[in-house]
């Protein structure tokens, strides 16, 4: 895998209208998706917010569908490297395209919440909230993840109980490294597969209008 990657910026999906000075929440999709995903969740979220759904860099190999952040090619593959390298190529496209933007927060799905909390590690102060959906932290370690423990950024960290695609022991890690890294809000939900649930995306909105107030302030 390459050690750097580039996000088509000519596929990210805005939200319509003038984005000029309002706070910028990033959609990452799953493996197989793309930028169109989850989209449809921008009416859900709160008002007064942009809202950019971007492309992950890589094509799944065939005959999967859809787009991918990093290669799912053995069991070391959800570990390190990859993530990090679909996580600084996220940091770049933000350089290009919301510099201006006074608020940055990530949400992300699967392989998105992967690389949203691996953004977060590369570059805490960029990032004012994290949602990671059905997802989990890399367990390779970061020169950041120390100050995460003074700083403690808010992190939304939603699964269901009848997920069975992310390996259990990632969740294991997961649920241990994120109390300890992160004002942690974890919500569990009952019966829901490796999906989003209308309870869970109602709890994220909770989520989002929380990191919003201080800007009303």
């Amino acid at each position: 895998m390459s050690n750097s990657l580039t996000i088509d910026t000519t596929a990210t999906r805005w939200t319509p209208g003038d984005r000029a000075g309002l706070p910028l929440l990033v959609l990452l999709h799953g493996y197989g998706a793309d930028e169109h995903d989850l989209f449809g969740l921008a009416q859900h979220l709160p008002a007064g917010i942009a809202v950019a759904a971007v492309a992950a860099p890589l094509t799944p190999p065939w005959p999967a569908p859809g787009r991918s952040w990093y290669p799912l090619d053995g069991p070391d593959s959800r570990h390190g490297d990859g993530v990090t390298v679909a996580a600084q190529s996220l940091l770049d496209w933000l350089d290009a395209e919301a510099k201006d933007a006074p608020q940055i927060a990530l949400l992300g799905f699967s392989q998105g919440a992967a690389v949203s909390l691996q953004a977060l590690r590369l570059d805490p102060e960029r990032f004012g909230a994290v949602v990671a959906l059905s997802g989990y932290a890399s367990p390779s370690e970061l020169p950041n993840d120390e100050s995460l423990r003074e700083s403690l950024p808010r992190v939304f960290w939603g699964r269901g109980t009848n997920d069975d695609v992310i390996p259990g022991e990632l969740i294991d890690h997961t649920a241990q490294w994120l109390p300890e890294h992160s004002e942690l809000t974890g919500r569990v939900y009952p019966g829901l597969t490796h999906s989003i649930s209308e309870e869970e995306l109602a709890d994220v909105r909770v989520f989002l209008e929380k990191w919003l107030e201080p800007s009303a302030e």
